[in-house]
């Protein structure tokens, strides 16, 4: 195949081809549709057209065909009456033809196509059309929409849904646009007042999605927020009822509605964490996962309100209801202490960040922070208690009385208090560890660890150097 050398246009509109090796050959290049119109629009850009408007006719004799010859410094066009007509096959591959004898298939490249048809878009405009039928759409729609808010709420119900259906539309027609944002976030307006508020969410969620950063973000939260109060009070009603499949109401998710619900709370906290909703949604969460008696989950949710909003309105409650979950996360004197250890640091940040709340006589809450604190150190007395007991039975009594005598010091108010006491007095004259069973064995097999010369050999055979072997 023959190589060319590059072509480069001039700013004086003139386009001087380099020759060729082969003079004497005449390339012409017959495009396809797509192809004819991009180099035409280019070509008619470079030479000063006055006109591009909008787009070309397919029949155009400078869109239907282009020959090139390289034999002359001048580009000649002949229009495509002149040309052989092109079959409908050849449209998808362009022909290269080298010589009148020989022809050449160009490879069929679909990606070059696309980009081309994007690229003719630009420059005749040709995108004007969606983008004005986008506009009309919206019009159609915002009109039945607010015919729909003048009926009653029965018949509106269907006008509404007309109006979600003309919105979805529009915002399809002109995709990445302004306009999109608009009418995603009136498709999810029309469809909550039409009371489909699994759709409505939906359609909130596929906005903010689409466009993190939208105009409408604190709209969509509040509308967010409500959907998910309304679905948590209907869990709320029905708690301990027998619920079947939901098929029939468009209002409800089909199963698990207060799951459901929880999940747009926590996408509003997703979405837009600094938004004036977040810490609402975010105490919302952790209050319905404790009425669900899931308490490591709202224990999740408070502390990441305690971290993340230290400005809240909420901050003070989720310090009391923070102690209580945690209480009630613990498990007893078998399992881990850490969550009494952060309750009881969570009891003394309450005392120290709120203590005009505490002391206020509205209400009980410094009664009942001091009765968690009083609930905190009665489990932490039980678990030290266990733990000398469990050494008493061994009857490493020097460790018992490690255990009882820590008791005292930090609980001595407790009811373990006078337990510790007594066992005090009856171990004190025992032993501090136990009597060693067979302690004949350890003359024939010392202990390895021990401090003193470490294990030999048996002395070295005659003749043989009497330095002893030591076992490391």
């Amino acid at each position: 195949m023959m190589r060319m050398r590059r072509r480069w246009i001039t700013l004086d509109g003139q386009l001087p081809f380099n020759q060729v090796k082969n003079q004497d050959r005449i390339l012409d290049i017959s495009w396809g549709i797509t192809g004819r119109s991009l180099i035409a629009g280019l070509l008619c850009l470079q030479l000063g057209c006055t006109t591009m408007a909008g787009p070309k006719d397919v029949n155009d004799p400078i869109v239907n065909g282009i020959s090139i010859s390289d034999t002359s410094e001048e580009l000649s066009i002949v229009p495509a009456s002149q040309e052989e007509e092109t079959q409908p096959d050849e449209v998808a591959k362009p022909i290269v033809q080298t010589s009148a004898e020989e022809v050449i298939s160009a490879p069929n490249e679909p990606s070059f196509t696309e980009r081309g048809q994007e690229l003719l878009q630009k420059f005749t405009g040709q995108n004007a059309p969606s983008e004005n039928n986008a506009k009309d759409l919206y019009r159609d729609a915002d009109k039945a929409f607010r015919d729909a808010a003048k009926q009653s709420r029965e018949s509106s119900v269907s006008q509404f849904k007309k109006a979600a259906e003309l919105f979805e539309a529009a915002g399809d027609a002109a995709p990445g646009s302004a306009l999109q944002q608009d009418a995603m976030f009136m498709q999810g307006e029309s469809l909550f007042f039409a009371d489909q508020l699994v759709e409505a969410s939906d359609a909130y969620e596929n906005l903010q999605k689409s466009f993190p950063r939208n105009r409408h973000i604190d709209k969509v939260a509040s509308r967010l927020f409500s959907i998910s109060r309304y679905w948590i009070d209907i869990a709320k009603t029905e708690q301990g009822k027998w619920i079947p499949i939901n098929l029939t109401d468009p209002s409800r998710p089909r199963l698990d509605l207060d799951g459901h619900a929880i999940r747009v709370l926590d996408q509003i906290r997703y979405d837009d964490p600094t938004g004036r909703l977040a810490d609402d949604a975010t105490m919302a969460a952790a209050a319905e996962y404790i009425r669900q008696e899931k308490y490591q989950e709202a224990d999740e949710f408070l502390t990441d309100l305690r971290e993340t909003f230290p400005d809240s309105e909420h901050l003070f409650l989720a310090h009391l209801m923070g102690i209580n979950v945690k209480l009630k996360n613990y498990r007893g004197t078998k399992y881990s202490g850490l969550d009494l250890e952060e309750a009881e640091e969570l009891v003394q940040k309450t005392r120290q960040r709120f203590p005009d709340k505490l002391a206020s006589n509205e209400n009980d809450f410094g009664q009942r922070l001091e009765q968690s604190a009083a609930k905190i150190a009665f489990y932490q007395a039980e678990r030290l208690r266990y733990r000398a007991q469990y050494r008493e039975k061994r009857k490493e009594f020097g460790a018992a009385r490690y255990y009882y005598q820590l008791l005292l010091t930090r609980f001595p108010d407790t009811p373990h208090a006078e337990v510790a006491r007594e066992r005090l007095a009856a171990t004190e004259k025992k032993p501090r560890l136990p009597a060693q069973r067979l302690s004949w064995l350890t003359t024939i097999f010392p202990d390895s660890t021990a401090p003193e010369a470490p294990l030999e050999l048996n002395s070295a055979p005659t003749g043989e150097s009497s330095t002893s072997t030591i076992l490391r």
